[in-house]
């Protein structure tokens, strides 16, 4: 998804579901606290519920020539000769254009069950091209770059940095001051409802690439090798490595030092 197809799927997800069903309303999650946090206040169920409940929209943007006629939906927004909606409900409109009857429609999503976050008042840095879904908490001063790709439910602590490409699934959880590395994948449980998600705990460093499989905890202080895959719960204050992901050492000085995150790249 090019940045531009992203920007306009905010917008006109932000204008069209905004101020519609209650459903679409933000729920309240729990802080990110603790070594290893507990897991998000929308359970798999609920998340689940929320998608299945949700009015599924194709959200558009659509540049006109001539006079449009007939009454606009309060959903759907005129600016000029641009409008933005819901296709079900613009469509109709187009077919009492007058005149040439010329449009342009720009379009990425079809039925879409959840809308990308309003991203307008977090207090994070977050990146042209980073696709992030509703129902997602960032904490202070994270950063997500671009490419990013984070599924709904997902917790990312203050202070965290997820890296290009990297994809947090659904209910994901990423304590502070953490760094999820290029490419990396903390696997998302939405269905099946009953998989437990990943919970990654504070000062934790995953390697570009690396997977971590659902329902596993890596404890805080722990590092996770560039290219691992990481089956089994992680003990604080270790780094793993390899296929699949083994303990191989603890944490050391040195360690420390390659690892360290640097505090600049979190100021806003």
């Amino acid at each position: 998804m090019s940045n531009q197809a992203s920007w306009f799927t905010s917008i006109v997800l932000q204008v069209v579901g905004d101020c519609e069903d209650k459903q679409t309303k933000r729920l309240n999650h729990s802080r990110i606290e603790g070594k290893i946090m507990s897991a998000t206040k929308m359970n798999a169920q609920e998340i689940i519920k929320f998608i299945a409940d949700a009015k599924k929209k194709t959200p558009v943007k659509v540049t006109f020539d001539g006079e449009l006629h007939g009454s606009i939906p309060w959903s759907v927004v005129k600016l000029g000769n641009v409008l933005f909606g819901d296709w079900e409900e613009i469509k109709p409109l187009l077919a009492n254009l007058e005149e040439n009857k010329t449009y342009v429609v720009e379009q990425d999503a079809r039925n879409s069950a959840v809308p990308l976050l309003d991203k307008r008042d977090i207090n994070a840095r977050i990146e042209p091209g980073a696709i992030i879904r509703d129902q997602v908490e960032i904490g202070d001063n994270a950063v997500i770059m671009m490419g990013a790709v984070i599924n709904i439910g997902a917790e990312i602590g203050a202070g965290t940095m997820i890296d290009m490409g990297a994809i947090l699934g659904g209910r994901a959880i990423v304590g502070k001051n953490s760094h999820v590395g290029a490419g990396a994948v903390l696997a998302g449980v939405i269905e099946p409802a009953s998989a437990e998600p990943v919970r990654v705990g504070d000062n934790v460093l995953i390697g570009a690439n690396a997977v971590v499989i659902e329902g596993v905890q890596i404890g805080s202080g722990s590092v996770v090798a560039a290219g691992a895959i990481v089956t089994q719960d992680v003990p604080e204050n270790v780094v793993v490595a390899g296929v699949p992901a083994r303990v191989i050492k603890t944490i050391d000085e040195k360690t420390q030092q390659k690892t360290a995150l640097e505090d600049a790249l979190r100021t806003l």
